[in-house]
């Protein structure tokens, strides 16, 4: 994961996604835990597995990884992994919802100077 800069792997089987495991799982049950880095992925993975779909907003995501203290979803369409968002995919997207709206408020104010 360190390797490739990512925050999360999910587990599948075959189709099925099975589990998700992350930085923090990692090193709260293998680097900081009485568990070897050895340890299957099947023992540490989270098996209650919270997801969006599609049709989410971004706020709606945000809330539910903001209440869950989650920072990662799987994207579910007809029980298959579309892809996977994160808290910092949410951020960027707000930050240039905001943007964009700033740079119209404005062009309204300057009279489309």
């Amino acid at each position: 994961m360190a390797e490739e800069n990512i925050g999360c792997l999910v587990v599948m089987e075959g189709e099925t996604l099975k589990g998700i495991v992350t930085e923090r799982q990692y090193v709260r049950h293998v680097a900081l835990g009485p568990v070897s880095p050895a340890t299957r992925v099947l023992d540490i993975m989270e098996t209650t597995i919270l997801f969006a779909r599609p049709e989410q907003s971004v706020a709606e995501c945000m809330a539910v990884m903001t209440n869950k203290r989650v920072r990662h979803l799987p994207v579910i369409v007809d029980g298959q992994l579309m892809g996977i968002i994160s808290i910092g995919d949410l951020v960027k997207s707000i930050i240039s919802d905001q943007n964009f709206m700033i740079d119209q408020l404005e062009h309204l104010l300057h009279g489309g100077r």
